[in-house]
């Protein structure tokens, strides 16, 4: 349900109120007021840019910046993405200088916190998409590192007090005994 006052709020952050001293006031001089007015209103909203921007932009606003490197090979797209949500002004430059060359992501210190918290979810999406080898595959590795065992390491096992187990009869390999 919507209250008056909501309605009111509402309306008044829609409105403007522009005020023009003239001897006569006519159309044409109300929309040259008009024109002004949203020309000043880009002009500010240009100022206030925010997200990813250009490093000359950056510093204009005066803030001191800081800045963080990741490896190229981390997704840069991710990074953007959680920097946008988080409402983080930064600029990006590739580092060439490095073999394999990384990402240099300047932002302001005003955002370190905000950067902090960005960058711990951004590292959280990142490890959550490396590669996990499936179990199968384990399986089939270590299967093929116990056929390498010789018989020596067989006879030094015995030594030790080891014997190895052999499948009994009438039983599947799967079969445990307890």
């Amino acid at each position: 349900m919507i209250t008056i006052d909501q309605v009111q709020s509402h309306t008044n952050d829609r409105c403007v109120a522009i005020s023009v001293k003239a001897t006569k006031l006519t159309a044409r001089l109300m929309a040259q007021a008009m024109r002004a007015f949203v020309a000043k209103a880009r002009k500010v909203g240009k100022t206030s840019k925010h997200g990813q921007q250009s490093l000359k932009s950056l510093t204009k606003a005066g803030a001191t910046i800081e800045n963080v490197q990741i490896p190229a090979d981390s997704d840069i797209n991710s990074f953007k993405k959680t920097a946008r949500k988080y409402n983080i002004d930064f600029a990006l430059k590739k580092d060439t200088s490095t073999n394999p060359p990384n990402w240099i992501i300047f932002f302001k210190s005003k955002d370190s916190k905000t950067m902090d918290a960005a960058f711990k979810e951004f590292s959280k999406s990142v490890l959550d998409k490396a590669p996990i080898t499936p179990i199968a595959k384990e399986m089939e590795r270590f299967k093929d590192i116990a056929k390498g065992v010789t018989p020596a390491a067989h006879a030094i096992g015995k030594e030790a007090g080891i014997t190895p187990i052999a499948p009994t009869k009438g039983k599947s390999k799967g079969d445990i005994e307890i």
